[in-house]
């Protein structure tokens, strides 16, 4: 008499099969209908997973392009290169760069804001982070009083937390609508909500409008800075579960931060589709900003270009992860249509900047100038003055603004690297030719908004 089938969980660990939660119910049908050999086998092939990929051994080896000038400096970079050695470990990752403006950007491990992370077949959420596609925009204004842009500008655009109030949002067109109910990652109606609410909105953080003119013509020019809002981060958050549960099946001892979404997958697949359906939008963000402004002042741009810094580039089967760096390379925009923009600080000029690809650089330039003390810190070693001295000596003869009508000194220049020596290292490691400068009239961030939040208030009224 033939034995019964009885197979547990112990024979399909012995057969290979890595422990799942798709076990008890594929031991209950292989008894059931006692299925053996090569049926067994055609029926566990669905549960097959590929290879573990281990971590590499050592580090691979990646561009430094950034040197410490001062002892502040050295802790940053320091703590830059260790976190991109640990990082080049992921076994997916085969170059990388790091940028004059890079800055530590979570635990060890993590990409720095100034990171350029080559991956083979990979798209990893982590490395181009929640601020997807953050970018900057530029509008030619012609011989405008720079005044009379940024007073336009400001009734125009909307900083701070959330969306445009109803009657006050901009629509989406039937084109990007279509796009993000066809994919599988946008399609819920609260990222359709949110992708109508936050369209003109620049959000907070060290995002800004800013206006300046032109060192070769003259003109006034505008320029916006902010990413995907809501959007983009609900994106981004969808897209480390999905790559979390991949990390967990093919190589759990890679970072979670490092996680990542093989291309070839049909997750993968949708998930390039909906970052670049999120590209568009982010561009239209910017777009209607500037539309509006002109709007408003009666007028037709001269010229206009943007570019990203925070985004994934693909070339063939390799995916550029730019954490903060501005590419370079035309092949990482289909739709270029002029330089790129890199803005320092809302007291330095925007750099506008032309380049080529070189073996260090891997076809990008910084995207700012970066951070060397976290904002809490830099807050605490500006105690024993107030806000408004602060703000005085550091924006005098500008016309900077806060949407929140609060004061942020970590968004003023003092916390930021010198600009200077950023644009030096541009020069020392190839890293793009500056062909013009926005000097700098005024700008508008978000401030301080949260000085006002509810619970701020209660606690001061105790």
């Amino acid at each position: 008499m033939k034995n019964k089938v009885n197979i547990t969980g112990k024979t399909l660990i012995d057969l290979g099969f890595r422990s799942g939660k798709w076990f008890p119910e594929a031991i209950e049908y292989i008894n059931t209908n006692q299925l053996e050999d090569e049926a067994m086998f055609a029926y566990l092939e669905q549960y097959k997973l590929p290879p573990l990929q281990e971590l590499h051994i050592d580090p691979v080896d990646f561009n430094i392009n950034i040197k410490a000038e001062n002892e502040q400096e050295e802790d940053n970079v320091t703590a830059v290169l260790n976190s991109m050695k640990t990082l080049m470990k992921t076994p997916t990752v085969i170059d990388g760069a790091v940028m004059p403006d890079a800055c530590p950007a979570g635990p060890k491990g993590t990409i720095p804001v100034g990171g350029v992370v080559v991956a083979k077949n990979a798209i990893h959420p982590g490395m181009h982070s929640a601020d997807i596609c953050c970018s900057v925009m530029l509008t030619d204004f012609g011989k405008t009083d720079p005044k009379k842009v940024l007073d336009a500008a400001h009734t125009s655009t909307h900083f701070g937390p959330g969306g445009r109030p109803r009657g006050k949002q901009y629509q989406l067109t039937d084109e990007l609508l279509a796009e993000f109910k066809n994919n599988f990652f946008l399609k819920e109606d609260k990222d359709i909500s949110m992708a109508r609410e936050h369209l003109g909105t620049q959000g907070d953080g060290n995002h800004f409008l800013f206006i300046g003119t032109s060192s070769k013509t003259g003109n006034t020019m505008m320029i916006t800075h902010h990413g995907s809002r809501g959007v983009g981060a609900r994106l981004y958050k969808k897209g480390m579960h999905v790559a979390n549960k991949f990390r967990r099946d093919i190589s759990p001892d890679t970072l979670k931060q490092n996680a990542w979404i093989p291309f070839d997958t049909e997750e993968g697949k949708s998930y390039w589709s909906a970052l670049q359906t999120i590209r568009k939008w982010t561009k239209l963000n910017h777009e209607v900003i500037h539309d509006a402004t002109l709007k408003s002042l009666g007028m037709k741009a001269e010229n206009r270009f943007w570019n990203e810094h925070n985004f994934v580039f693909k070339d063939g089967d390799l995916f550029y992860h730019a954490k903060g760096a501005t590419p370079l390379d035309a092949k990482f925009m289909p739709d270029i249509t002029g330089p790129r923009l890199i803005p320092l600080n809302m007291a330095e000029p925007v750099l506008i900047v032309e380049g080529t690809t070189t073996d260090t650089n891997l076809g990008f330039a910084p995207h700012g100038a970066g951070r060397n003390l976290s904002r809490t810190q830099h807050k605490r070693n500006k105690e024993g003055q107030t806000r408004e001295e602060i703000f005085e000596i550091e924006t005098a003869g500008l016309d900077v603004r806060f949407f929140s009508n609060e004061i942020d000194i970590s968004e003023l220049p003092s916390a930021y690297k010198n600009a200077k020596a950023v644009r030096n290292q541009m020069d020392e490691f190839g890293l793009g030719e500056v062909i013009d400068e926005v000097m700098p009239y005024g700008c508008i961030m978000a401030g301080d908004f949260q000085i006002n939040a509810p619970w701020r208030k209660k606690r001061r009224r105790k």
